[in-house]
Order: C-alpha cells, then structure tokens, then sequence
C-alpha cells in the first residue's frame, strides 16, 4: 500500500480540495476529515493534537487507516494512509508538495488555493498517481507540464492564443526540446540567463533546553545550504568546506554525487535552475575522528555542551491572589547582535490585570510603565522593546528589535488571577535570528563552476545566518 491522496481543510475544518480517492469509497476521506476535526475541537490547543490519528474503519472488512496532517497558515493538510506505510513517507510527500505550491502561488492560503483550482488539481494528478506512489516533485520538470498561473496566460486564454505549445517547447531549445527531454529530471533544457550567478545561504536552527540552573539539558543543531543557481546551459559545481568534519547526519539533494562525497567530502553536483536545498545536515563538534560508538557519545555531549548566546535570569514570585516577576535577557556573545527575540512566558488559566515595565541596561535607556492592561491586548515600549499579552492564550509576549552585543534587557511586572492559585509555566521561550552566523563555523574552502559548452564567470557569493529556539526553566 501507499499513500491514499491529499485533502486541504481551511481554519473552520472544511475540505477546499482533494486529489482523486480512486481505489475508495466516497466516505473514506470524509472519514480522515472527521477524526481530525474531532480531534482538534478535543484538543486545547492545535499542536497538542497527534500528527498521526488512527482512524476507525467504516465495516468490519474495511482496513484499519491512519490520517497524517500538517498545519501551514490557515490551512491543514491531511495525507490518509492504510496498510504498512511508514508515516515519515507521508509527511515528507506533503512538505514537498506544499513547497511546490510556494514556488507556484507564492503564499499558500485558502484565497489563493481557490482562485487556481484547476493548477492545484494538475499539481495533485502530476506529484501522486493512481496507486499513491509519488510521480513527479521536481519543479523544473512540473512547469513543462503544469503551466504556472500568470496575469499573462490568464490574457492568453481570454483571447483564444494557444500559449501552452511555447511553453512546452523548451523555451527556445529546439523542437526536440518538451516535457522531460531533460536526461536530469531537476534540470531543464535550453537555460538561458544574461547575468549568470549561483548563491548559497548557509541556514542554523538551534533548539535548546535550559534548566533553572542554567544548565543546558538538552540542544541540538539542524542545518542546511540553500541555493540559488541562475546559470546557463548545464553547469558543473564543486564545493568543499575547510572543516567537514562538523557535518553529522547529511541528507543530500539528488543531483549531489553520492560517491564523490564519501570519498572527498567535496560536494560535485548539476545544480537545479532556480531555488533549492543542496543539503540538510546536523552539527557536530567532534575535535577529531573516533570509533563509531565513541563518536555518537562525544556528538551528544558537544551537542548539550553547546554555548548560548545568551542567557536569562528570572525572579518569579507567587501570591495567593497573583505573582510578580523580574526577568533580565543578557547577551553573551561580543561580536553579533540578537535580531527579533521574542520571549513568551504562560501566565496561566486566568491571569489577568498584567502590569509591566521594560527597561534597557548596558547602553543606556530606563524605565518605562506601560501599564493599564485589561483583557484587551496592550503594549509599552522602550528603545524599540515592547510587550504585550494575549488574553485569550493567556500569555506574555516580550519582543526586542535588536539586542546589542553584550547588552542586556529587563521586564518587569505582575499579575493577578481569577483562580485560587496562581499555575504560571514555569519555562520561558525565547526565539532569535542572528545575522553572518553560524553554529557550526563551517567555512567554504572553494566553489568552482564549469560548463564544457559555455564560457562564462558566474559571480558567486556565500553567507551564513542562524535562529534559535530556547526553552529556559526557571
């Protein structure tokens, strides 16, 4: 078995499309829409529901299924699978096929899914077919047979002008070119550009958990290297690093050759036109080779010894009628700057009439009273920090545009509550982005590009940025 199709729900829980259910029943989908409505109207908050529900079967001869679904926006996105399929297959088909939707609609939301209906239902025939198996996802290959929606095509087809045929050609490449004349399925023929260059984002996600002791428990880092190649004919990169040996875990797209990384750790490939991940990977701070076994125990603990940039203080102290709390944010590192923190913190079922300051140490600025906060929410500001609370999630919201190097940040405040006893969480989430940086250091030693049939000098440019997600316990 395979997968069984792709339903598309707006916020309210009803269905906007879905791809052909042939080999079942009318009430088999239907049945996978109602479980994970069911589910959610059970569940607290959205993200406590299960990514995978086991759905009951209609009869006793019909075959027990499971509905694997995934939030984007407004929208979820529900994959119904039955026999023996690993769930990872189904949610892995359904982040590639929402990202084909970015590349073709831009912003994946219930307007822009209605007004190109007829590309979604291409996109759902052309990516899975009839036994649920996955057909075509490379997008250069889908855009010579589903056609991108345009102003321009949209004209066409008003007038009568048949536009399909010049797409289809190849884009100038000769009559022989057409739909999957490519011998690389991720290239297209005939690629021309005036200005030829490739860009690659090297992009950090560290997630992390810190206990009231400052300790971090738990951390890991998830990487990759996006690209953006726009070059002419069929070019052919290298790429090394200085120090590979801080890769753990690579996942390579498919045009990379396998044996040439193995062996070199050099990674040769024939970029795709346009936008694409060349590799996905964690970081590992091994300081030299060891044995297999010895290499995953010193990867787990260079990854929970992993220095934060940042730490966090917190005094919370509780009443019988609220608490108060005095937390201050201090950047630990010298050189880069923390972009959009936001700190959020649970104040609990009931938590009302939340009064607080922000204030700024190193570098200047005092304290500023932002007070009168009722169940509406409201914000105070200073040097571009500003807080507010959401009534309805009951939680306290701490933004700062930038946090200097070295600087440091404080809110203060209180609350009460409508209930006897006062449950804030007792963690602090704080997410950041950072600007020319990364985790791992990992440094390009040297990109080359060459094409036998063209002559040209791309200009080529790398950089890094990084984000996080810390939990800290207090």
């Amino acid at each position: 078995m395979a997968l069984d199709g792709i339903i598309i729900l707006d916020h309210n829980g009803r269905p906007i499309i879905q791809s052909g259910f042939r080999s079942n029943t009318t009430a088999y989908p239907l049945l996978h829409i109602d479980a994970v409505n069911n589910a959610l109207q059970k569940a607290e908050r959205s993200a406590d529901v299960d990514p995978v529900i086991y759905v009951t079967p209609y009869n006793t001869t019909a075959i027990s299924s499971a509905c694997c679904h995934v939030e984007v926006g407004d929208l979820r996105f529900l994959c119904p699978v039955s026999g023996d399929v690993d769930p990872l297959l189904a949610f892995a088909f359904l982040q590639t096929f929402i990202d084909i939707l970015r590349e073709y609609l831009g912003t994946v939301s219930a307007a822009t899914l209605r007004d190109n209906f007829d590309i979604v239902y291409q996109l759902f025939e052309e990516t899975l077919d009839s036994g649920g198996h996955p057909l075509t996802t490379y997008s250069n290959a889908l855009r010579d047979i589903v056609i991108p929606p345009s102003l321009l095509n949209k004209l066409l087809s008003v007038t009568g002008t048949n536009f399909n045929s010049t797409i289809n050609s190849g884009f100038g490449a000769g009559a022989a070119a057409g739909p999957f004349s490519s011998p690389l399925p991720w290239r297209k023929t005939g690629v021309r550009y005036n200005n030829n260059e490739i860009y690659f984002d090297i992009v950090e996600q560290l997630k992390a958990i810190v206990n009231k002791h400052g300790v971090v428990v738990s951390s890991n880092v998830h990487g990759k290297i996006e690209a953006n190649a726009k070059l002419s004919g069929t070019p052919d990169c290298s790429l090394n690093f200085t120090n590979p040996q801080v890769l753990l875990d690579c996942a390579l797209h498919p045009c990379v050759r396998l044996l040439r990384w193995n062996r070199d750790k050099i990674l040769s490939f024939v970029p795709p036109d346009g936008r694409f991940t060349l590799m996905d990977y964690t970081y590992s701070a091994l300081p030299s080779p060891l044995s297999a076994q010895q290499s995953l125990t010193s990867a787990m603990s260079s990854r929970n010894n992993l220095a934060l940039p940042f730490i966090i203080k917190a005094i919370v102290e509780l009443e019988d009628s609220g608490g108060s709390f005095d937390i201050t944010l201090t950047s630990r590192d010298s050189t880069h700057a923390l972009e959009k923190v936001v700190a959020e913190m649970h104040l609990g079922q009931g938590a009302v009439g939340i009064r607080c300051s922000v204030s700024r140490g190193i570098g200047g600025g005092g304290f500023v009273n932002a007070g009168r906060s009722r169940n509406l929410d409201t914000s105070g500001m200073s040097s571009g920090a500003s807080w507010s609370f959401d009534a309805q999630q009951t939680v306290l919201r701490w933004e700062i545009p930038i946090v200097s190097p070295s600087s440091s940040w404080s809110l203060h405040g209180s609350f009460s509550t409508t209930n006897r006893v006062p449950r804030p969480s007792h963690a602090i989430r704080v997410r950041f982005d950072i600007s020319s940086h990364t985790y791992s250091a990992l440094k390009v030693g040297q990109l080359k590009v060459t094409d036998a049939k063209e002559n040209y000098k791309p200009y080529k440019g790398v950089r890094g940025r990084s984000s996080g997600e810390v939990e800290w316990r207090w």
